[in-house]
C-alpha cells in the first residue's frame, strides 16, 4: 500500500477519533453553549518610567515604591494588614533600575552614559508596605521598572524632589507613569522665563521613535527636530520645548508627544525663573467634560489651559466645585476654545480660602466636543511665589494610589461633579512603621471633600493613599504636599489615575467550527 493511501487513513481515523470524543462530550440535540461575560482578573505585570528627577547640585529626591494589599488591609481577607507576607508569592517583584541617560539639543540625540543609580533599589518585597530609597544631586537617574505576580496590581512610584536654591527651586512631585504611545501636556510654555523639557523615557529593550508637536494660541507652531526622535532602548532624551521652534515666545502651549514605534513614559519638567518649578503630567485622555481637581484653598494665580484636538471649536462652561456646592467663578464663566489652537484664561481669587476643584463642560451639551486641559497654579506672592501643574484626570473606576504623603502638609481632595459617592480611603503602614488606616467617606454630588486626618497610626516615615469607590457617582481626586522652606510656600499635586490593576480575560468554550 502506498504512503499516501496509509496517511489518509491515518487522518480519516484522527478526524473520526475528534468527532466520536466531541459527540460523547457533547449531549444530542443540545444548544451551543453560551459565551460567559469576560472575567475580571488582576494584572501579573506592569511597568512605570520615572524621568531624570533633576539636574541640580542641590536636588534630594526620594523614591517611594508602593504596591496595594489585593484584599485591604484585613489579613483575614486575603491583606497584609501592612506586612503582606502571605500576599506575596516567591515569583513576585517590583523594582526600579536605572535607565541610560541621553542629552539632547534641539531635538538631536547625542550619546548615552549609564548614570549612577540610587543609594538602594526602593524594591518593593510585599503588599501594603511602601519602601524608600533616596538619591541625591544631578547624577540621579532615570529610572524605569517593572513588578510582576501579585506585586503588580497598583504598583506605584513617586519621585518628590526638593530643590532648595538656584533657577529650579521648588518642590516637584510626579507619579511615574505607565509607557503608552500618545501624551497631550497643555499648560506648558516656550516663555522666556520658563525652561521647559519634555522627557521621553523607554523602558523597553527595542528603541523607540517619537514625535512632538507643539500648538499655541494660533495652532501647530511650526518646528524643527520634531519628527522622528529616536530614544534607544532603556534610556531617556530629555528636549527643550523653546529649542524646538523659532517662533515668538509663548507662555501657554499645548504639547502632543506621540510613538511611530515602540512607546515612552512622558512628562515635562517646568522651571519658571520667579515661580520656581514641578512636574506637568499629562493630562486625561480628551474628553467633552474635564475635571481638574484639589486646587489649594490658598492659591494665588490660577491659569487654566485649554486645547481642542479634534476640527470643531470647543465652547467650555467653568465651574468651580467647591466645599458648599458648585458655583461659577467671578473671573470667568466660560471659554472658547478653537480647533487645533491652545486657549488659556487667568482665574484670579478662584479658591477664595476653600480646597475645590475646576469642572469644564460643555456650554451646549447637544454639542460636545473632546478638549484637554490643564491648571497652572500659584502659592505665595513675590519671591516667595511657589507653582505647580493641576492636568484633567479621569473618574476613578475601581482604585487609586498615590505615595510618599506625609505626617504633616498632605490634603487629599475627593470631587463628586454629579451624584454624591461613597468611597474607601486607605492610609497605608509607614515606609518606616505605622498601623494602616481606612474610612470610608461620602462627597455630596456637586462638591469636593478636603481631608488631611488620614494618618496612619505611630507612623514613620512616609505612607500610601488608596481610593476605591463603593457606591454612587463617579469621583475624582488629588493630592497635594506641602513642604514649606525657609518661608517658600513649596507645594506639588499629583492627581488620582485608576491603576487599572485588574484586566478583562475572556472565556474558553468548546468550538467544533475548527472542524468544518
Amino acid at each position: 500500500m502506498k504512503r499516501t493511501t496509509l496517511s489518509l487513513i491515518a487522518g480519516a481515523t484522527a478526524l473520526a477519533a475528534v468527532t466520536g470524543f466531541a459527540s460523547l462530550t457533547t449531549p444530542d440535540g443540545a444548544a451551543a453553549p453560551q459565551v460567559k461575560a469576560p472575567t475580571r482578573l488582576p494584572v501579573e505585570r506592569a511597568g512605570l518610567a520615572c524621568p531624570v528627577p533633576s539636574t541640580s547640585e542641590v536636588a534630594e529626591t526620594l523614591y517611594t515604591s508602593y504596591t496595594p494589599p489585593s484584599g485591604g488591609t484585613d489579613p483575614a481577607k486575603g491583606g497584609t494588614g501592612g506586612s503582606g507576607a502571605a500576599d506575596k508569592p516567591a515569583a513576585a517583584t517590583a523594582q526600579l533600575r536605572p535607565a541610560a541617560s541621553t542629552t539632547t539639543s534641539g531635538g538631536a540625540t547625542k550619546g548615552g552614559t549609564k548614570a549612577k543609580a540610587p543609594t538602594a533599589p526602593a524594591t518593593v518585597t510585599a503588599p501594603g508596605k511602601p519602601v524608600t530609597a533616596e538619591a541625591n544631586g544631578p547624577a540621579a537617574p532615570a529610572l524605569t521598572g517593572a513588578a510582576t505576580g501579585t506585586l503588580a496590581p497598583g504598583w506605584t512610584v513617586q519621585q518628590t524632589t526638593v530643590v532648595s536654591a538656584g533657577g529650579a527651586r521648588g518642590l516637584l512631585g510626579l507619579s511615574c507613569g505607565a509607557p503608552d504611545t500618545d501624551f497631550w501636556f497643555p499648560a506648558a510654555s516656550t516663555a522666556k522665563e520658563r525652561q521647559d523639557y519634555v522627557h521621553l523615557t523607554n523602558p523597553d529593550d527595542t528603541a523607540a521613535v517619537a514625535d512632538i508637536e507643539l500648538y499655541g494660541p494660533e495652532g501647530v507652531l511650526k518646528s524643527q527636530f520634531t519628527e522622528g526622535i529616536p530614544v534607544p532602548a532603556r534610556s531617556t532624551v530629555p528636549v527643550l520645548l523653546s529649542t524646538l521652534t523659532g517662533e515668538a515666545a509663548q507662555p501657554s502651549v499645548t504639547v502632543h508627544v506621540t510613538t511611530r514605534s515602540g512607546r515612552v513614559g512622558a512628562a515635562i519638567g517646568s522651571a519658571d525663573e520667579k515661580l520656581g518649578s514641578d512636574w506637568l503630567a499629562a493630562s486625561a485622555d480628551p474628553a467633552s467634560t474635564a475635571v481638574l481637581p484639589g486646587i489649594p484653598a490658598d492659591a494665588t494665580a490660577v491659569r487654566l489651559v485649554a486645547f481642542a484636538p479634534g476640527e470643531d471649536d470647543a465652547d467650555l462652561k467653568i465651574q468651580l466645585v467647591t466645599q458648599s456646592g458648585t458655583i461659577v467663578p467671578a473671573s470667568a464663566r466660560s471659554l472658547h476654545v478653537k480647533s487645533g489652537m491652545t486657549a488659556s484664561v487667568e482665574l484670579p481669587d478662584l479658591t477664595r480660602g476653600e480646597v475645590g476643584s475646576l469642572m469644564l463642560s460643555p456650554s451646549d451639551p447637544k454639542k460636545p466636543t473632546p478638549v484637554v486641559a490643564a491648571l497652572r497654579v500659584v502659592r505665595g506672592k513675590g519671591g516667595d511665589a511657589e507653582v505647580a501643574f493641576v492636568p484633567a484626570t479621569g473618574a476613578i473606576a475601581a482604585r487609586a494610589t498615590v505615595a510618599d504623603n506625609r505626617a504633616k502638609g498632605t490634603t487629599l481632595a475627593l470631587t463628586a461633579v454629579g451624584a454624591a459617592a461613597q468611597v474607601k480611603v486607605t492610609a497605608s503602614a509607614g515606609s518606616g512603621g505605622g498601623t494602616p488606616v481606612t474610612k470610608t467617606v461620602t462627597v455630596k454630588g456637586g462638591t469636593t471633600t478636603a481631608l488631611t486626618d488620614m494618618v496612619p497610626a505611630g507612623l514613620k516615615g512616609s505612607y500610601a493613599l488608596t481610593v476605591e469607590p463603593v457606591s454612587g457617582g463617579k469621583v475624582y481626586a488629588s493630592r497635594t504636599l506641602a513642604v514649606p522652606l525657609d518661608g517658600t510656600p513649596m507645594f506639588t499635586v499629583q492627581t488620582f489615575v485608576d491603576d487599572r490593576g485588574t484586566v478583562e480575560v475572556p472565556s474558553a468554550r468548546q468550538d467544533l467550527g475548527v472542524l468544518d
